[in-house]
């Protein structure tokens, strides 16, 4: 029975691939285990090893040949003392003919594997060695025909081919060392995935590979999140840009100012920011933008997304029209927001929309991140804690408190001259508060 060689699917996200190159010709014999093609795949070019031995009776995809899908046929083996005829009714992307298919019927257990779900493999009776309890067992037409007429059961043999596939030298051992169909379940094959992605339950996953786990629902947020993230950063061409900016009179700012308060608010350095940040926009209105397909909008209020960690996940709540509150309005306002998002309870305009992200993860000792876009915005800025570090001024060492902030852009709206020009006036805003205040 003529062997279907199929495109392998190389890595997990692999869906086709370039069939670069034929290692063997038309007319050698294949032992398995010999590099018999090289594959262009999204990340490298990886060598096929040939699961079954034959002759190569017929290539059906030719060096070169891009795009590919993977589970095609690309080539057809002919098992020992048979015919080249019998591959004249092989073509590419298809199987047998029918009148081929048709003679074939009767030597069914001898067909090409096809994928198949673990729900279909349970329901179905399955071929003599091809599961065990459910599971697929993955071996060449030549081993399950081996195994079958030796009386070995499949289940007791470990496969050395690619994803532990038993192939024909597995069976000849397994027979050398008395293997036979009676052999005890305990010393049952342990298969891999029978597909990528395929889904196991805790059990058999434990069984499997050690890994025991326990399941963690999805909820919406994080759904949504993972959603707009993914096609932020698949979809968005993103431009970074790190800053060093001096924190220490803003902290004395800051300390004189929440001295002074009586209680009345306690600001904090991300207060700060959200009001500098309001202002540099104010003053350089080109980075409040947000890109579409036929036109920029450019907003006229700096509405400010704060985002927040919550339980069930990341939200960005909003201080509206931040370039015209004061510091204590803005903090008082924050420290609202933030609680009322991590207790559910933000209304949709209170977390839709926004034209400018601030990301701050300095309150965890994290020095330095990138951010992800959060469209329709163009512009996420994220802040790292300030560190005392050695500063040059005037030709002498100083100490400072240095925090280090990465502006991520959409580079379709703001380019890396347009998100330098909103650094240096941000910088200019935290490193002198009292400008913010006039």
């Amino acid at each position: 029975m003529p062997i279907e060689v199929l495109m392998p699917a190389l890595s997990p996200t692999m869906t086709e691939g370039t069939l670069a190159r034929w290692l063997k010709n038309e007319g050698d014999m294949v032992e398995a285990g010999d590099v018999i093609a090289e594959i262009e795949t999204d990340k490298a070019t990886m060598e096929v090893e040939a699961v079954d031995e034959g002759k190569l009776a017929k290539i059906l995809i030719s060096e070169g040949t891009e795009n590919v899908p993977v589970n095609e046929m690309i080539a057809v083996l002919l098992e020992d003392g048979e015919d080249d005829s019998a591959a004249e009714g092989f073509s590419a992307g298809g199987g047998a003919s029918s009148e081929a298919s048709a003679e074939a019927a009767p030597n069914a257990e001898c067909a090409p594997e096809k994928p198949e779900s673990k729900a279909t493999a349970k329901s179905e009776a399955p071929a003599a060695g091809s599961s065990k309890d459910g599971e697929r067992i993955f071996s060449s037409p030549l081993a399950r025909r081996l195994a079958k007429d030796a009386g070995i059961d499949l289940a007791s043999v470990k496969g050395t081919g690619p994803r532990g596939r038993i192939v024909k030298a597995d069976v000849l051992k397994a027979q050398k060392d008395g293997v036979s169909a009676s052999a005890s379940s305990s010393t049952a094959h342990t298969t891999l995935p029978t597909a990528i992605g395929h889904a196991y339950d805790a059990d058999t996953k434990v069984n499997m590979f050690n890994m025991p786990y326990k399941e963690l629902p999805v909820n919406n947020i994080q759904k949504v999140t993972a959603k707009r993230l993914l096609e932020s950063k698949t979809t968005v061409p993103h431009f970074y840009l790190t800053m060093d900016i001096e924190l220490d009179s803003l902290l004395a700012a800051r300390k004189d100012l929440n001295d002074k308060a009586n209680g009345a608010y306690k600001l904090s350095v991300n207060d700060f920011i959200v009001k500098a940040v309001a202002m540099a926009l104010k003053a350089y209105p080109a980075c409040n933008v947000s890109w579409q397909d036929n036109a920029m909008h450019q907003y006229l209020h700096s509405d400010i997304s704060v985002a927040v960690a919550t339980p069930n996940g990341l939200i960005t709540p909003i201080v509206r029209a931040a370039e015209s509150k004061g510091l204590a309005e803005i903090s008082n306002e924050v420290k609202e927001l933030a609680g009322r998002a991590r207790e559910g309870k933000l209304k949709p305009e209170e977390f839709q929309g926004g034209s400018f992200s601030i990301s701050n993860l300095g309150m965890f000792g994290v020095t330095e991140f990138s951010a992800i876009v959060n469209p329709p915005q163009a512009c996420i800025l994220a802040v790292g804690a300030g560190v005392q570090q050695p500063v040059i001024r005037g030709g002498n060492v100083e100490v400072a408190t240095v925090m280090k902030v990465t502006l991520s852009t959409d580079h379709r709206a703001v380019d890396g001259a347009v998100g330098a020009e909103f650094l240096q006036i941000l910088k200019n805003y935290i490193e002198n508060p009292v400008s913010m205040l006039v």
